[in-house]
C-alpha cells in the first residue's frame, strides 16, 4: 500500500532535517509545512506551502496525509508532546523514521512520531514509547523499555535491562549503566553518567572541561 504525503509542523532545524530525511532516505513525499498562526511569516518553507496548523486540515485532510511533529526537547519535550496530541485529534496519522542507516531488529516496538537517525543501535527486545527523537549514533541495549517524548541527542548510550520513564532527556555522549529505572522527567547531560536509579524530576550534570592556562598559540607547536 502506497504511503500518502506527509504534512510537517516545524519551520526550524529539526523540520528541515526531518524533511530530508524523510525525503531522500524513506522516499516519502512531503507535501507541506504547518506551524501556528502565530509563527507564520511567509506562505512557504522550503519552496512548500506553510500553513496555520489551526487550518491545516481544510486543504490537506487528514484522510489524505500523514503528520510529523518537528519540535524539538523544549521543555522536556512537552511542546512536541502537545502538538502531537493536537494532531491526531485533528485525525492525522503519525509518521515514523527510522534512517536505513541504523542498526535495528524487528521486534523493535515504536510508538507514532518517533524519529531515529543514522548510525544508531537498537538491540533486541527494546520498546520506544510514542513521540521519541533518537540523534545519530545512539546506542540502545538489549530489554531496554522507554518511555514517551524522550530525547536521545548524539551518541547517548543505555545499557540493557533499563526503563527510561516518560519526558526524559539525554545529552550527548549520555550513559545510563544496565538495570537502572530512571524516572520521569529526567535529564541527564552531556557527559554525564548514572550508576543508580533516579527519582522523577532530577536532573545529572557531568564537569566542563577547565580552560588551560596555555593559551593557544603554545600548545599548537605541540600539534
Amino acid at each position: 500500500m502506497k504511503e500518502k504525503p506527509l504534512i510537517i509542523l516545524g519551520t526550524g532545524e529539526f523540520a528541515e532535517l526531518a524533511h530530508y530525511y524523510f525525503t531522500q532516505d524513506a522516499a516519502r513525499q512531503v507535501a507541506a509545512f504547518s506551524a501556528d498562526a502565530q509563527y507564520v511569516r511567509a506562505t512557504e518553507y522550503l519552496g512548500l506551502p506553510l500553513l496555520p496548523f489551526e487550518e491545516v486540515e481544510r486543504r490537506f485532510p487528514p484522510s489524505d496525509y500523514d503528520f510529523f511533529v518537528a519540535i524539538g526537547y523544549s521543555d522536556l519535550n512537552a511542546a512536541r508532546a502537545r502538538k502531537s496530541a493536537e494532531a491526531k485529534a485533528k485525525g492525522y496519522t503519525l509518521a515514523n523514521y527510522v534512517s536505513s542507516r541504523a542498526s535495528t531488529w524487528p521486534d523493535l516496538e515504536l510508538g507514532d512520531n518517533t524519529f531515529i537517525m543514522e548510525n544508531t543501535i537498537i538491540q533486541p527486545f527494546v520498546k520506544v514509547g510514542r513521540n521519541c527523537i533518537m540523534w545519530c549514533g545512539s546506542s540502545i541495549g538489549h530489554h531496554v523499555v522507554i518511555g514517551e517524548n524522550c530525547f536521545f541527542a548524539a551518541g547517548a548510550t543505555v545499557a540493557g535491562g533499563v526503563t527510561i520513564g516518560d519526558n526524559c532527556f539525554l545529552g550527548i555522549q549520555a550513559t545510563i549503566r544496565e538495570h537502572l529505572k530512571i524516572g520521569a522527567g529526567c535529564i541527564v547531560g552531556a557527559g554525564a553518567m548514572v550508576l543508580r536509579d533516579t527519582l522523577p524530576g532530577t536532573a545529572y550534570t557531568a564537569n566542563a572541561t577547565p580552560r588551560s592556562e596555555i593559551p593557544s598559540r603554545r600548545l599548537k607547536a605541540m600539534l
